[in-house]
């Protein structure tokens, strides 16, 4: 495999941590580069909560905005090097299957019927999916904000299969907040929402699009926006623009489905299990994952016997900062690759 490719992989019968059936399950990714022979020199990029797997693809925005001063040929992700792959997560938005895929059992979308999940099966599907293309290794997991739980969930669930983890703006457990009660306050007052059952009933895009524009506005991109429009209307105008569209193609239940398994997300008391060198970055500025974080997590991952650097970012892009300001943490995540390199 070589150049950039978007495809799918299918697997059956796939037994969630709930003892509950998946009688299909397909994941949606994206490649970079060449996989060596021995199927040795892979690295997994895991996405954020509502974003998909292109976001490694050159000039593709993605809620962390655009990783191409990250991932490609020489850059500290390197695809002249590395197999890179990132993977849209089970129970999103951009291919996999999800909410508004068809239960093969009823031939209907599963919407509020789709099994309850959790971090762990998304990176025990990704699993599946990384053996079935013939990755025998890992050189690391790299990922942001819910791709970041996935990084340290891969490192607790197969310490084995990779060489080091780099969460970013990210935490070993969620932030302290009901997400699943707080998405209910935006869509139970929509006529459509039927309890999530929406199909046939409409849909719920525009109150998906209102919550976006309140989601990104905390992450951010408010503030982003402001700098490169000369007023607010046309600063708010594109805000909802990049809002509308994302709703489009966004299906509501993923955020259900990924909150909800966000609730039983905590590796912290599990560090014992990490093998690899860590990367933890924080964004100076960002709320949902501030760098007050930094001290107890890693106090806890040395206490652990884990080797782990901590890098914060300097920035004003709060919770984007991964993407919009990727040229300053590029420094760190090349050293801690080429340290990956010499192990």
């Amino acid at each position: 495999m070589s150049g950039i490719t978007q495809a799918n992989f299918t697997f059956r019968d796939f037994r969630t941590t709930g003892g509950e059936i998946l009688p299909e399950v397909t994941l949606a990714y994206v490649t970079r580069g060449t996989l060596a022979a021995d199927g040795r020199n892979a690295i997994l990029i895991t996405h954020g909560y509502t974003s998909g797997p292109r976001m490694i693809e050159p000039g593709v925005a993605s809620s962390e905005g655009a990783w191409s001063t990250l991932v490609g040929p020489g850059a500290p992700i390197d695809t002249d090097r590395y197999f890179v792959i990132c993977s849209n997560m089970l129970g999103s938005s951009y291919g996999s299957t999800n909410g508004a895929s068809i239960d093969p059992r009823t031939g209907k979308p599963y919407g509020s019927r789709f099994p309850r999940i959790t971090v762990e099966d998304i990176v025990t599907a990704q699993k599946h999916m990384l053996d079935g293309l013939g990755v025998k290794h890992l050189r690391a997991v790299v990922g942001p904000s819910y791709g970041g739980f996935q990084a340290f969930q891969w490192g607790v669930t197969f310490p084995d299969f990779m060489d080091g983890i780099v969460p970013v703006v990210t935490s070993p457990r969620p932030p302290n907040s009901d997400r699943v009660a707080g998405l209910l306050q935006w869509f139970e007052p929509d006529p459509n929402w039927n309890g999530g059952d929406y199909y046939e009933t409409g849909g719920v895009k525009q109150t998906l699009t209102a919550l976006r524009v309140d989601t990104l506005t905390r992450y951010g991109l408010a503030n982003s926006l402001a700098a490169r429009f000369p007023t607010k209307a046309a600063a708010d105008a594109e805000l909802h623009r990049i809002a509308a569209a994302w709703a489009e193609v966004f299906d509501a239940n993923s955020l259900f489905i990924l909150g909800r398994a966000m609730e039983t997300y905590d590796v912290a008391s599990r560090f014992d299990r990490i093998k690899v060198p860590v990367l933890y970055v924080l964004s100076r500025t960002d709320a949902l994952f501030p760098p007050s974080l930094a001290p107890g997590v890693m106090d806890g991952l040395k206490s652990a016997g884990v080797d782990a650097t901590y890098f914060e970012i300097d920035s004003d892009h709060g919770h984007l900062a991964s993407g919009a300001d990727a040229d300053k943490w590029a420094p760190a995540l090349r050293e801690f690759m080429t340290k990956l390199e010499t192990l």
